[in-house]
């Protein structure tokens, strides 16, 4: 998740000069402590206008988190926002609170990648969570590379002007606009969300195991650039979301065949049936039977349904398979987070926050035993 963060605070963001940088590393979890401090007090002071000083505080984390970073987060909370209170959740658990199934294989397609794990009566079952790589941000890149390498100009909406011609109603020419203070993290993060937005707009899942040169002809779908040019965008709306089932296409995009994908990674498919297998054998069949789909990247035309023939291929023969997923795509999407409402509004969880005065007696490794 990038951050805006101005070179001189006192000003506003217009006048001054903003990077856009992530408190996340590329495996997905925190390692700038101080973005995500300021994201933290943002978020509370500002977003949700309370005092965290007075308020007990629920953080989500990544499923595949691990000790230290664990440690890290308890600890940069109680020192930087001096909560009284605060409990960590993993995102699969919290998924699972919001659709209310407290066993299932949560699918978590999000924009760093794809997480997989099951989740029993509530917990994690550390053993079988499986990670991919393939998630938004690599489906942007991929569908970037390929607007570009046929002519497409991706061009941030700051960069220029659109002016319309004196004497000429409803035509207009693009001008360049000041970009003084526009640094290049920016821009190329205003170029990524153009690209995104192509991306949900055209792009679906198709239905069927895709192959390339089965699907030359199909209709292409116009866009509108917001500089105005028009692109058209063929067989590539359906290939780079196959990305998340045929992990290896990745290496047919233009320049793309050196990216370091992990050898023998498996596709969306693959790692349910993996990750079901690592668990025991009595809860396998209600695992196959709660496949819950959430985060940005499952908003993807025709996904839940191509997952759920995936799976019911990939799996034993005669295995009943059912995937769900939120209709509503801002539930879908913030999954994780209407979770985390729910759990800390039960009654029954209130005994389970870890308090400020337990950390400074017993230190942040308490946290594996309050938040397992």
């Amino acid at each position: 998740m990038p951050v805006m963060r101005a070179t001189v605070p006192h000003l506003p963001i217009a006048l001054c000069v903003v990077q856009v940088m992530s408190p996340f590393g590329d495996n997905g979890l925190l390692s700038d402590w101080s973005i995500a401090k300021s994201i933290w007090d943002h978020a509370l002071r500002s977003r949700l206008q309370v005092d965290p000083m007075n308020t007990a505080v629920l953080l989500a984390e990544p499923t595949h988190n691990t000790k230290d970073v664990r440690e890290q987060t308890v600890q940069a909370a109680f020192e930087s926002l001096g909560c009284p209170a605060l409990f960590l959740a993993t995102n699969a658990v919290l998924a699972t609170f919001s659709v209310a199934k407290q066993t299932s294989v949560v699918m978590d397609a999000g924009y760093h990648g794809t997480t997989v794990a099951g989740v029993h009566d509530g917990y994690v079952l550390s053993k079988s969570v499986c990670l991919s790589p393939v998630g938004g941000r690599l489906l942007n890149t991929c569908l970037q590379k390929v607007l570009e390498a046929k002519g497409a100009h991706l061009r941030p909406r700051q960069t220029f002007k659109r002016i319309e011609r004196k004497g000429f109603q409803g035509e207009f020419e693009v001008v360049d606009a000041d970009s003084v203070g526009l640094t290049e993290s920016f821009l190329q993060h205003q170029v990524e969300l153009i690209v995104a937005d192509v991306k949900e707009l055209v792009s679906r899942v198709s239905d069927v195991h895709f192959v390339e040169a089965d699907n030359l002809t199909v209709p292409a779908i116009s866009y509108e650039l917001p500089d105005g040019q028009e692109i058209q965008v063929g067989v590539d709306r359906f290939k780079v979301p196959e990305l998340l089932f045929q992990p290896q296409l990745v290496h047919t995009f233009p320049g793309m065949s050196e990216y370091p994908l992990p050898e023998g990674q498996k596709g969306l498919a693959g790692l349910v049936v993996d990750s079901v297998n690592r668990c025991d054998t009595d809860v396998r069949k209600d695992l196959y039977q709660h496949i819950v789909l959430t985060g940005g990247t499952s908003l993807l035309t025709q996904m839940r349904e191509r997952v759920e023939v995936e799976v019911s291929a990939a799996a034993a023969g005669g295995t009943k398979v059912k995937v769900t997923a939120p209709v509503n795509p801002v539930e879908r999407r913030h999954a994780v987070w209407i979770g985390g409402s729910i759990l800390a509004s039960l009654g029954s969880f209130q005994q389970m926050w870890m308090s400020k005065r337990e950390y400074e007696e017993h230190g942040p490794g308490l946290v594996h035993r309050k938040a397992p």
